[in-house]
């Protein structure tokens, strides 16, 4: 797609743009300071700290492409050089080491202060060792399988993020041989963690980690060999499913044979013991063809985001963090017509300070008013939750004509999409998968009712997914609206997704790959003109990722003729901000609290021309040219300063959760300096169910 901006771009002032890796290790280490925070109820400590691991671990899965090791010394193909892995694995290395110190030296203590224990195998208590052999012999020992290496026991596929172990024998086997190292598969489906019965604690509650468990009975598993040195052990597998769409017939049929060997991908990392033997973690990288700098030796489980498991089985509300219960949506009458309602206006749903609830209400009334003919909705990532697939396959059987646009290619969500899409067909809905070679991320769920004479369509459209249980962690904004202009141009798109037929030209919404890209560009280009000639030129833009080269580059430009520019970010960000002479009217920020941020806002104002968008987009080249994704304007004034206040300027306002970047490239936390709580904090208080007067 050609840059209509190409010429004003060229001769912009670029700095070297920032390291999108290192950029994305960085959000990590915003979240692992909340682990830090001693004002954080421990328990979320720990949650947060899962968090990180589960997150390095995608990183590892997506971002660390497949290499092969030439001699094992040098890369020879892949994602990286030496130095660029050295430097990642380095600054990995360093964080993990911080999760661990933490984990051990604050958060156990911490536990234990407050009655909660994960004991080792040296703190147990004679009965406490009895009751784990017990455990031991009746529900581990009978699902492993060790297995002695030997050329007709060659090394066993070991699966994505498993837990193994790694075992030195020495004395010779049943037939006087002395094959000296054996492997043991865990099986996943044992739990992680273990809650010792209370008559064995004495006064606490206790806990042991399965891999504790068997470490201390390892012996038990080789009568007749002596147990010498041993580690647990984890690989971490490439995990980017890749279909060549133009070569294969059936998309989900190729994809649900890819997912069968997703957990066998390339090793991209290998995780042992502190304290493993040099010789085995040797035999291991040599194993899985890595170089040194991808074998990470942690002092702890080697999986940390397993510990999500203790989170769960500790009985201590007053751990964690207050509950909060979002209010329904104040704009929508809690018994009364929705339809009736968007007649009216149009309804904005804050998530997750307000209620998903109005959602699935939306869809609930659709699917048992009489009246409505048609329901077409996206579903990206949908989870396992099943009350939005129950109201759409309750509205096939009362006879409405159902079609879902299903990705089949969310990422780790194949499985799910997969298992929805196949129960939708079976019961007579029309699922189709999009277009070939683009992922449908566009968030749209339209409704078509018959109104006397007239067709009449409703719409949702929403900056998140449609899943219930990460509508309660994430911040989105939902957007119900009868505009006959934005739900003709869903239902255009639509049509689109379902015949591949060339796109009519969009009255309201934008979309990409088509022009969203381009219209985006040129608001930023008409700021930086207004600005240039000394009017006021703004830009406030808030998402969740900002690596597109020429959307930075639109930004520089702009901001070097003087516009105003306020980038909140909550992950990767590539575009350095006030550097002297380049970027200095450019602030980047990012917010880091209780709930995930994830809503898309873009604000621009150009003299006296203000512009609101809300979008499903970040401002990623995948975002716009590799993926549908839809962006719609805000303008209604009330709905559009409601989202000013509360998704803008609390956040550039926020002064306890915010960080931000400096011209150094690192960001920094701003401080304790507001007076009152931070920007998520404040909107849990207005929204909060407990004090929103009906």
């Amino acid at each position: 797609m050609s840059n209509p901006n190409s010429q004003i771009i060229s001769s912009v002032l670029t700095p070297e743009f920032l390291e999108r890796d290192l950029s994305i290790l960085a959000f990590n280490e915003r979240v692992l300071d909340w682990a830090h925070r001693p004002e954080v109820p421990v328990l979320e400590r720990l949650r947060y700290l899962c968090i990180v691991s589960s997150n390095l671990d995608e990183f590892f899965e997506v971002r660390a492409e497949p290499h092969v090791m030439g001699s094992l010394q040098e890369i020879t193909s892949g994602h990286y050089t030496n130095d660029s892995l050295k430097a990642i694995t380095d600054k990995t290395n360093a964080m993990v080491t911080r999760q661990y110190a933490l984990y051990n030296d604050e958060l156990l203590p911490t536990l234990q202060r407050h009655g909660y224990r994960l004991l080792s195998h040296g703190e147990r208590n004679a009965e406490q060792r009895r009751w784990v052999r017990s455990y031991f012999e009746r529900e581990v020992q009978p699902l492993l399988v060790p297995v002695g290496l030997d050329p007709a026991h060659p090394f066993p596929q070991v699966a994505n993020k498993s837990l193994n172990f790694i075992v030195q024998l020495s004395g010779k086997d049943a037939f006087g041989r002395t094959n000296e190292i054996a492997i043991v598969k865990v099986p996943r489906v044992l739990p992680r963690v273990i809650a010792l019965p209370d008559r064995v604690c004495e006064g606490c509650k206790a806990f042991v980690l399965l891999s504790s468990v068997i470490r201390a009975h390892l012996p038990e598993l080789f009568p007749g060999r002596e147990v010498g040195q041993f580690s647990q052990f984890r690989v971490t597998r490439h995990s980017d499913l890749a279909v060549d769409e133009d070569e294969i017939a059936n998309l989900r049929m190729a994809l649900r044979q890819g997912l069968q060997h997703r957990h066998y991908g390339q090793a991209v990392r290998l995780e042992v013991s502190s304290n493993c033997a040099p010789r085995l973690s040797e035999f291991l990288r040599k194993e899985f063809r890595l170089p040194e700098a991808s074998v990470f030796r942690v002092n702890g489980p080697v999986n940390l985001v397993r510990l999500m498991q203790l989170i769960d089985l500790v009985p201590a509300p007053d751990l964690l963090f207050p509950p909060f219960k979002a209010s329904f949506p104040r704009q929508l009458p809690q018994h009364g017509s929705i339809f009736n309602r968007l007649k009216v206006g149009d309804v904005v749903i804050h998530q997750p300070f307000e209620s998903f609830d109005g959602v699935l209400a939306f869809l609930r009334e659709a699917v048992m008013d009489p009246n409505v003919l048609a329901i077409k909705q996206t579903i990206y990532r949908a989870g396992s939750d099943t009350t939005m697939m129950d109201l759409l396959r309750e509205a096939v059987r009362r006879g409405k004509e159902v079609t879902a646009v299903v990705e089949l290619k969310a990422r780790f969500d194949e499985e799910a999409n997969i298992n929805w899409a196949e129960q939708l067909e079976s019961i007579g809905a029309q699922v189709v998968y999009g277009i070939v070679g683009l992922k449908t991320h566009a968030k749209m769920l339209l409704v078509t009712r018959r109104e006397g004479r007239v067709l009449r369509r409703y719409g949702h459209l929403s900056t998140g997914n449609y899943n219930r249980r990460t509508a309660a962690l994430y911040t989105d904004i939902s957007y119900l609206t009868a505009d006959a202009d934005i739900t003709a141009d869903m239902d255009q798109l639509f049509g689109h997704l379902a015949s591949q037929s060339r796109l009519p030209k969009m009255k309201r919404l934008l979309v990409a790959p088509f022009n969203l890209h381009a219209q985006m560009l040129s608001l930023i280009e008409v700021v930086g003109n207004a600005a240039g000639r000394g009017a006021p030129g703004r830009i406030v833009i808030k998402m969740n990722a900002l690596t597109d080269q020429p959307l930075m580059e639109a930004l520089l430009a702009a901001g070097q003729k003087g516009a105003k520019i306020d980038l909140i970010v909550r992950g990767a960000c590539m575009l350095p901000a006030g550097v002297t002479g380049l970027s200095e009217n450019i602030r980047v920020r990012s917010v880091i609290g209780r709930f995930l941020e994830h809503s898309r806002v873009f604000y621009f104002c150009a003299d006296q021309d203000e512009s609101l968008y809300l979008s499903s987009a970040d401002w990623m080249s995948r975002n716009m040219t590799r993926r549908i994704e839809l962006a719609w304007p805000v303008t209604e004034p009330l709905l559009r300063q409601r989202i000013i206040d509360e998704c803008l300027i609390a956040y550039l306002h926020d002064g306890r959760d915010a960080w931000d970047l400096a011209a150094d490239g690192h960001y920094h936390r701003v401080g304790l300096t507001a007076p009152g709580p931070g920007a998520q904090e404040a909107l849990m208080q207005r929204y909060d169910a407990s004090t929103v007067q009906e």
